[in-house]
């Protein structure tokens, strides 16, 4: 009978396993797939973080419409922390410029 599928890579046990890696040895190196200008000023970026909180709780809501029970009631909890985010980011806002 043939195998459908290759055996397995031989791997080399001098290989450190996740269990022994230290994480916070290794240096971190920050992506740059997905970048922010740097030279954006800070309240246009607060502005993006606004809409895009308020955003997330449209989508939220919308989901929350159509569920019942515990599914329901987390959701509500995300919906709740997501605007307890946007207060903050709206009061940062308006310390960068006052109304």
């Amino acid at each position: 009978m043939i195998k459908p599928s290759p055996n397995p890579p031989n791997t080399d046990s001098n290989l450190d396993t996740p269990s022994t890696v230290d994480i916070k040895a290794t240096p971190r190196t920050p992506s740059t797939l997905f970048i922010v200008n740097p030279e954006t000023r800070t309240e246009d970026l607060m502005v993006y973080l606004v809409e895009t909180l308020a955003s997330v709780d449209v989508m939220v809501h919308h989901l929350v419409d159509h569920l019942d029970g515990g599914l329901r009631n987390a959701l509500l909890g995300i919906s709740n922390s997501v605007m307890l985010a946007e207060i903050t980011a709206n009061r940062v806002l308006d310390q960068l410029d006052p109304p």
